[in-house]
């Protein structure tokens, strides 16, 4: 067997090659000075050339080389006893005092009688990457966030029993099917579930089965092979696969096709998919969670769903209510919407008149909460004074019948305390019923003691606890 030997590079291309490099490059002699410095090296570090050749790497003020700091001399240097650093995930810090994330890697030099003349060290500036993967944080955090439970906002009696169900549901594993008409939650409730349960660090992939058409539902979830239909370039996984380890949002069941809910009736009892095109059959490890707003058991009497899928769906089901049902959270709703409308648009709007607030009340809401929601956006659009009125409400509310506005003030938050300044009997009533009368949760709302909050409690004759 013969060995191959590759020519040497010519002088001339070996400093082109070290100039186009995107790596910092650079080299030390034996005594650990810099013999040359490659104009990335310039950009990452902010020395340059001139300034690096001949003195010593220390400059750079690597924090982390063979698990210690940078040495003060060459000798001390761990290269000589590893030979090699591989790929080290460090810092250096730049000549204008910034700290630049780097990965580093390093090679002592040879000559033919094995006597070290010298070290070779790349550097690759890891700024934007280390920023990536803040910004995948970051979002990451925030999307945790807006699926907390605190986050779907009730107090009514129908509204307590879904967290209760929201918080079974995510201390298992079983399939849940969420119930109920469309704009009360529904995705939500999903998101609390996954959210607050043991893969909430595994994404939820979230796929809405009346939009698509059947063979792109199919190809969508289960993905397929190439050169499985016209157009199928390449292999691509489906949702299911997407989402290993964490969970399947599939909302709007009562949509899918015979054929659809025949191959995911398979997922449900296998646990395994096949990609459209291919007969391998692939393990997944996913929970699912569907919701809908037909009736899926109208649907299996009418034969227009499978029995099987229905209960293999339905093993834990929750029942969003709609809002016309919880209509003590129709206020709180309302608060909670002006917030984030303030938050976004920069206006001060303290909340709904006597009358807007009646017409809330008594208005039926068959968009339910999705559209009381876009009632408060429409507002923000028209009113200019501090309270909603009636007239910069949608049209749809104001042709509603509605009784004149009654002589109790509509409901206050903690918000319009801090502007104002001052605490009233019924908005303490309201707070510590919002808080489950914790005192001390009602304190840190209005900023003050929860001595004074007991205080204010025992003027007013404010039950320490709620009257059963």
């Amino acid at each position: 067997m013969t060995n191959t030997k590759q020519a040497p590079l010519d002088p001339r291309f070996a400093s082109y090659l070290l100039e186009s490099m995107a790596d910092g490059v650079f080299t030390l002699n034996r005594s650990g000075e810099i013999t040359s410095w490659n104009t990335a090296m310039e950009k990452i570090s902010g020395y340059t050339a001139v300034e690096a050749l001949g003195r010593t790497c220390t400059l750079l003020k690597f924090n982390l080389c063979l698990k210690k700091s940078c040495p003060n001399g060459i000798k001390e240097c761990g290269i000589y006893e590893k030979g090699a650093v591989d790929a080290k995930e460090c810092a250096l810090t730049h000549k204008d005092g910034f700290v630049v994330p780097v990965l580093k890697s390093a090679r002592l030099v040879k000559d033919e009688q094995d006597q070290v003349i010298g070290i070779v060290e790349t550097v690759t500036d890891l700024t934007e990457l280390k920023k990536a993967r803040q910004e995948i944080e970051e979002i990451s955090r925030k999307l945790g966030d807006v699926h907390r439970l605190d986050n779907i906002i009730g107090r009514s009696r129908v509204m307590q029993a879904v967290f209760a169900a929201i918080r079974a549901a995510s201390a298992s594993e079983v399939t849940v099917l969420i119930q109920g008409q469309s704009g009360t939650g529904k995705e939500l409730v999903a998101g609390a579930i996954h959210y607050n349960g043991n893969r909430s660090a595994h994404p939820l992939v979230t796929v809405n089965c009346s939009a698509l058409t059947e063979s792109l539902l199919e190809s969508e979830l289960f993905g397929h092979a190439k050169g499985a239909f016209t157009g199928a370039i390449r292999d691509r996984k489906g949702r299911f696969e997407e989402a290993a380890g964490g969970a399947v949002f599939l909302d709007e069941i009562g949509e899918i096709s015979p054929f659809i809910q025949v191959k995911l009736l398979r997922v449900l009892q296998e646990r395994e998919i096949e990609r459209v095109g291919e007969s391998k059959r692939r393990q997944i490890d996913i929970r699912i969670i569907a919701a809908t707003n037909k009736d899926l058991l109208e649907m299996v009497r009418n034969g227009e769903f499978r029995q099987d899928l229905y209960y293999r769906l339905k093993v834990f089901p929750i029942e969003v209510p709609p809002l016309k049902l919880r209509k003590e959270d129709i206020p709180l709703l309302a608060s909670h919407f002006i917030e984030k409308q303030n938050a976004k648009t920069g206006k001060n709007i303290e909340g709904l008149s006597q009358s807007a607030l009646r017409l809330f009340m008594d208005y039926h809401w068959p968009g339910n909460v999705r559209e009381l929601e876009n009632a408060i956006e429409h507002a923000f659009v028209l009113c200019n004074q501090q309270t909603i009125d009636v007239f910069d409400l949608p049209v749809e509310l104001r042709r509603a019948q509605y009784n004149p506005a009654p002589s109790s003030t509509p409901p206050e938050t903690a918000a319009s305390y801090k502007r104002r300044g001052k605490l009233t009997k019924p908005l303490l009533e309201s707070l510590l019923a919002d808080c489950d009368w914790n005192k001390a949760e009602v304190a840190r709302r209005v900023g003050l003691s929860r001595t004074a909050i007991w205080k204010y409690m025992k003027k007013w004759n404010i039950p320490l606890k709620p009257e059963s």
